[in-house]
């Protein structure tokens, strides 16, 4: 009863100051204004209340005009309180502006860095130099909680202390309790017959946790990753004859701690149905067998929504080939329940043909727009061609500049032939950083880095610098290329390299091989997928004596000199139809390279030939091949050259030995290399155990097989080596991490073993 005679008596106070105020500023005969003040300002421009005031100097001052001058300053946001005194026949404008917020501070945070924190409050309007009020810090408070509760965090607390600093300002300080995360308990699915509950709950990305859980984060609940799961499980029984299977409801219960949530999931699954036949009806442009040719629907076979939707877009997109952007095609399904069978009816509008009037580019803050809009085959102007929007937004998605790139259409007002196409891309990070590392008896510690940027200024153009600190290599390399250095999209790179290196040995040689040079070449595109490379190179290659030289490299610099020229003429091809570049999980990858050495004092033939070829197995799994293949040979009278030899073993072609070590070797012991190269890797990659369907993260075994041979050794099998191991692959924030710990199955006396690698950066 106290607490309700203390609300009256407040709020009966607070009628009667602001009947004071109003007194102030109405109830007083119309009068000329013959001045205007301002008091209380600080911060505020006097020009933005003169602005916002309804009436000048000479003009008829009346109540309303002051009611309408108050409600228009306490508009701006910037004002506490507002008053309109009059003075005779000047009128006086009495302000008190509101703190502005000095200092927005967070302690106690942990699951969220300040930087996220300080966004998600500038998005309602709370940041550094704006007007601060009690409500936006109620507010600001709550959008933390919300954030919190978003990371399974539902016992957060967020306590908000506003202090005063000079100058009307304030300092925000939210001190925040995060408290432990809510865990997964149990997921149930009750209504389930066809399929076993453990089955259908695999399907989830959300579980009750396990040994990894602290990296997954599956056993915290999100709204977002549960709507994703119940798609999972809808698209699961679509898929396989259940037409008329729905999910009744989800019910989350959390415990009365805020520690434990409890999901359960409540489902109908129907009969299962299957497909007695399929008929066209409406206007295919005079092209049924064409489109009866993409129907993936098939009878006799249970209903599957996947191929439904696959031959309704098929067809969409087919009607977009010959411009008819519009078309709508419905799968209409007559259900005969009697017979658990189903007859679909494809029946389609083509509607109206149109052409491009504009693209328009939107979400790329750092990459210009002639980056993407060269890479697009639907020109403006021209007649809308599904196949080619499609080809473009491939082509822009494959420059890895971009996390998502869409492409949306859309109607032009006014223009009933003409559509827009809106291309919305989201740019992720072009700097990569790859690092190398290896364990063995011979080199210890060897370290490899290198630093790319793909996208340089966002002008799409490549640069890059490699160091190599191995005990036996030791690089030094520039790169840049211009991918559309002509605007036909012929593209220009230059190297300059400086390389030192020595074989491997356990010997404790002080001599060097020491390359120098520069190149350039240029690709010419002859398809959308095929590439052709041909450029030229000026090397410098000096033989630098030194103790346990091998003698080799000794009768050859002894016979051609320690100091050799090459301008060697180099012509290669590509193609790339991966999924993936960074983790590939089907498509083909072809690279071949070919170098002839010319002029100066070599003349040689130097050809390499890659393959790779990435299977899905179904489920989880991944089949991966990548086969290599390398030549050389000299002509004129000269030998191929020993630095231009081939090497092998270790990160990149078999796992499980020493870098390099594999091949001939000098009469001294050391490795050497040769001028023929074979390797062959096969992996089988699942997701590691305990991540669910991360594939982020991902457990894969092996097997290497490969040796180098002398220019006049034939390739022989028995000589092959090879290996077999399990790694581990993540991608990390600074790029992909292989981890590999390799056992050698074939070898031979003298072999160098290394058993655990790992490298950043590289596919094999």
């Amino acid at each position: 009863m106290k607490q309700q005679f203390k609300r009256f008596r407040v709020r009966t106070v607070s009628a009667m100051v602001a009947m004071a105020f109003a007194a102030n500023a109405w109830a007083v005969d119309p009068f000329t204004v013959r001045d205007i003040r301002i008091e209380g300002l600080q911060r505020v421009e006097p020009g933005t209340v003169f602005a916002s005031l309804p009436f000048r100097v000479g003009d008829q001052y009346n109540d309303e005009k002051g009611s309408a001058a108050i409600r228009a300053l306490f508009a701006l946001g910037v004002f506490k309180d507002v008053r309109v005194e009059v003075n005779g026949d000047v009128l006086v404008v009495v302000v008190e502006e509101r703190p502005t917020v000095n200092e927005v501070d967070f302690v106690g945070t942990k699951e969220f860095d300040k930087d996220t924190m300080k966004k998600a409050l500038k998005e309602i309007g709370l940041t550094e130099g704006r007007p601060f009020d009690q409500a936006l810090a109620d507010r600001a408070e709550q959008e933390l909680k919300r954030q919190y509760i978003n990371r399974s965090l539902y016992g957060a607390d967020v306590v908000t202390t506003v202090t005063p600093v000079d100058r009307n300002r304030v300092n925000l300080t939210f001190t925040v309790t995060e408290g432990e995360p809510a865990r997964i308990k149990d997921i149930r699915i009750v209504g389930n017959q066809a399929f076993p509950e453990k089955d259908l709950k695999g399907l989830f990305d959300l579980d009750t946790g396990g040994w990894l859980s602290w990296y997954t984060k599956s056993d915290r609940y999100s709204r977002t990753k549960l709507n994703a799961d119940l798609e999972s499980l809808k698209s699961y029984y679509l898929r396989r004859g259940f037409l008329e299977f729905r999910i009744d409801s989800t019910q989350v219960a959390i415990s009365p701690d805020k520690q434990e949530i409890t999901i359960t999931v409540n489902v109908t699954e129907g009969d299962r149905y299957v497909v007695s036949g399929v008929r066209l009806e409406g206007d295919y442009l005079g092209k049924e067998d064409d489109f009866k040719s993409l129907v993936r629907i098939r009878a006799g076979e249970p209903y599957n929504a996947d191929q439904v939707s696959e031959t309704t877009k098929a067809f969409t997109d087919y009607f977009g080939n010959f411009g008819y952007a519009f078309a709508q095609v419905e799968a209409k399904p007559e259900i005969d329940r009697a017979n658990n069978r189903v007859f679909f009816v494809l029946a389609a509008d083509p509607s109206r043909r149109a052409y491009v009037r504009r693209i328009n580019i939107a979400g790329n803050t750092r990459t210009r727009d002639e980056v993407i809009r060269r890479e697009f085959r639907q020109f403006e102007s021209s007649w809308y061609d599904a196949d080619k929007i499609k080809r473009s937004r491939d082509r822009v998605d494959r420059l890895n500049f971009f996390k998502d790139v869409n492409v949306e259409t859309t109607d032009v007002p006014g223009a009933p032939d003409q559509v827009d196409l809106n291309v919305a891309v989201t740019e992720r990070p072009t700097g990569s950083l790859q690092l190398g590392a290896g364990f063995s008896s011979a080199e210890k510690l060897a370290l490899s880095f290198s630093v790319k940027q793909e996208n340089a200024f966002g002008s799409g153009n490549y640069l890059g610098v490699e160091v190599n600190t191995s005990k036996y290599n030791r690089t030094l390399a520039f790169t840049t290329s211009n991918p559309y250095f002509t605007p036909d999209g012929i593209s220009r790179t230059i190297d300059i390299y400086h390389r030192a290196s020595r074989p491997y040995d356990d010997q404790g040689g002080n001599y060097q091989l020491v390359t120098s040079g520069a190149g350039i070449r240029f690709g010419v595109p002859f398809s959308e997928a095929d590439t052709v490379f041909f450029g030229a190179s000026m090397e410098r290659t000096q033989i630098k004596p030194g103790t346990n030289i091998p003698a080799a490299y000794l009768a050859y610099a002894e016979e051609f000199g320690y100091t050799s020229y090459s301008v060697p003429l180099s012509v290669g091809w590509s193609r790339d139809d991966r999924d993936s570049t960074i983790a590939p999980s089907r498509g083909r990858y072809q690279r071949l390279a070919m170098e002839l050495g010319v002029a100066a004092d070599t003349r040689y033939f130097r050809g390499n030939y890659q393959y790779q070829q990435y299977v899905p197995l179904g489920g989880r799994f991944t089949l991966a091949f990548n086969g290599e293949i390398g030549y050389g040979t000299g002509f004129a009278g000269r030998p191929f050259p020993v630095f231009k030899n081939f090497y092998s073993g270790g990160l990149g072609s078999v796992r499980g030995f020493d870098q390099g070590t594999l091949g001939p070797r000098d009469v001294t012991g050391s490795s050497i290399g040769g001028a023929k190269k074979l390797t062959l890797n096969t992996e089988v990659l699942t997701p590691f155990p305990g991540a669910g369907n991360d594939r982020s993260l991902r457990m894969f075994g092996f097997v290497d097989i490969g040796n180098v041979y002398a220019e006049n050794e034939k390739f022989s099998i028995p000589d092959l080596r090879a290996s077999a191991g399990v790694g581990l692959s993540w991608l990390s924030p600074i790029g992909p991490l292989r981890v590999a710990f390799a056992k050698p199955l074939r070898t031979q006396p003298g072999d160098r073993i290394q058993k655990l690698q790992f490298q950043i950066g590289t596919s094999f």
